[in-house]
């Protein structure tokens, strides 16, 4: 017997329970980033102190001069390993997203097939157009989201390769000849 109730109950449970792990991810990424930024704050603090008091002690104009090249190309390093720690997080943050996304998505399916077959044994006799018509949408529906979601993981993947990519060109850029 088909018990609507009980199939809501459990759609909002379920709900509920993604509506959670997303939340704790949300919580989680923050973290993370927030812990990027106090260190990015210390190290440039910290670094800073020390070209300061190295540039006190130069004597020399060449000195100072030197000192600025190699704070530039130390700040292009810890700028570019900074982005690619952001980018780091953000992609886990997403991956994570995606796989609780998924997960709803594939119980969704399952929920909706499981209420199906109780609707089609609970139907009168002659229902069989109407149901087949549910189940060609539903059929055309789970098609649309799959496709949908390979899409979005192969522009993720592309786009992953080529952040990747123009950070590693433009250390290389960078990186001073010798």
């Amino acid at each position: 017997m088909y018990n609507a109730p009980e199939q809501v109950r459990e759609f909002n449970k379920s709900a509920l329970n993604a509506a959670l792990q997303l939340a704790k991810i949300s919580l989680d990424t923050t973290e993370r980033l927030l812990g990027l930024h106090l260190e990015a704050g210390k190290d440039t603090f910290s670094e800073a102190s020390d070209a300061l008091r190295t540039l006190t002690e130069a004597r020399e104009p060449q000195a100072m001069f030197d000192l600025r090249s190699k704070l530039s190309g130390k700040g292009v390093e810890k700028l570019t390993t900074f982005s690619r720690s952001l980018y780091d997080v953000a992609a886990h943050a997403q991956a994570q997203v995606s796989a609780v996304i998924e997960a709803q998505v594939a119980d969704w399916n399952q929920s909706v097939a499981h209420n199906i077959d109780q609707a089609v044994k609970a139907a009168p006799a002659g229902a069989d157009v109407a149901i087949a018509a549910v189940k060609s949408t539903v059929a055309a529906t789970t098609a649309a989201i799959d496709g949908v979601t390979k899409t979005a993981k192969q522009v993720a993947n592309f786009a992953d390769a080529s952040v990747k990519a123009t950070v590693d060109a433009a250390t290389a850029a960078m990186q001073p000849t010798a």
